[in-house]
């Protein structure tokens, strides 16, 4: 075969693929909700309240009834649970989800050693001293106390087992360990059968394999402006809400998996390497994450049809509300809840 015609070939294998990677990425910005609304609702975390400085009560009631999120994830950190070996406290947790009871609110009870928050793994002191095979029996006798405190709860309506569980990039942790966590998984359908179960997995730096089919439910994260430590501020442009879609549908299809949701969409800015929020300037902060960036990551995730979302990052914007006069932000979320 002449090479002009190899060339006229490839030129036009060329021009096909380019075509259909245009027209997939153009596709992919159609709103994949079909006039469907999502339900809302938020991760809320006693220590990261704690840690911005607030009152945790008074900013976990503001979620409650001002916010007024239909759904919450809830989180039952074993640092807090259990400081000493064999004395467990449920106390603050069972205010959290009581009060969530009273305000008709359905609840994600994130529950193991990996859970929402830096630094991700939320052992209690005592247990840092035990090896990893130890560890892993404290949390299976941890899960077990959980599970059978608040399995009576109506309030509880999904166990979260672990949080990114597969992720081994992120946080001061053990490596990533897929037998163990299944084991985990059998242990809390073996004390409650009703509910299901729901395992989280990044949705931007994983392809959601290992994951997929675990759990009834999967969850992903939406992030789309975070820090990198060569590039600085990066937008996640590449991705479009059929990014999200496309994969939720082809693991509902292949896998035991019947629903995923967005478990965690950003609502707040990212911290540098270095810095945590609270060590970055407001206008620093505001400038990394613009209210037009929230309103922007609401639509998106709106886009995705996914049936669920769930904010992260609303103590942030009590926060900013309350200790720096600027509601924007909650403001925006409450507009876009009702």
């Amino acid at each position: 075969m002449a090479w002009p015609i190899i060339k006229k070939i490839m030129l036009t294998i060329l021009i096909i693929l380019l075509t259909v990677i245009i027209l997939f990425y153009a596709i992919g910005w159609i709103d994949w909700s079909f006039g469907q609304k999502p339900i809302w609702g938020a991760t809320f975390s006693r220590i990261y309240a704690e840690y911005l400085g607030l009152d945790w009560e008074e900013a976990y009631l503001a979620v409650l009834n001002d916010l007024n999120v239909p759904n919450l994830r809830l989180v039952a950190y074993w640092s807090q649970a259990e400081t000493k070996d064999d004395q467990f406290n449920f106390e603050d947790l069972d205010w959290q989800i009581n009060q969530a009871l009273q305000k008709n609110k359905k609840v994600i009870l994130a529950v193991g050693q990996k859970a929402p928050r830096w630094p991700e793994c939320h052992q209690p002191d005592w247990a840092n001293a035990l090896s990893i095979k130890e560890q892993q029996e404290e949390t299976f006798e941890f899960l077990t106390q959980v599970i059978n405190h608040y399995k009576n709860n109506p309030a509880v309506t999904t166990w979260q087992v672990e949080n990114e569980p597969l992720i081994d990039f992120f946080g001061k942790c053990p490596p990533p360990d897929k037998g163990f966590l299944q084991k985990e998984i059998r242990l809390v359908k073996s004390l409650d059968p009703t509910r299901p179960v729901l395992i989280t997995d990044s949705g931007e730096l994983s392809t959601w394999r290992e994951a997929a089919g675990l759990s009834e439910i999967l969850g992903t994260t939406l992030y789309r402006t975070v820090w990198h430590p060569w590039f600085g501020i990066v937008k996640h442009w590449q991705y479009n809400p059929l990014f999200y879609r496309a994969r939720a549908e082809i693991v509902k299809k292949l896998t035991d998996t019947k629903k995923v949701i967005i478990a965690e969409l950003q609502a707040e800015p990212w911290g540098t390497e270095n810095r945590s929020l609270t060590q970055m300037p407001v206008a620093e902060q505001l400038k990394s994450f613009k209210v037009k960036d929230l309103k922007g990551n609401l639509e998106f995730a709106r886009k995705t049809g996914l049936p669920e979302i769930y904010l992260w990052g609303v103590e942030w914007a009590y926060w900013l509300k309350t200790k720096h006069g600027d509601s924007s932000y909650w403001d925006l979320m409450k507009d876009t809840i009702k």
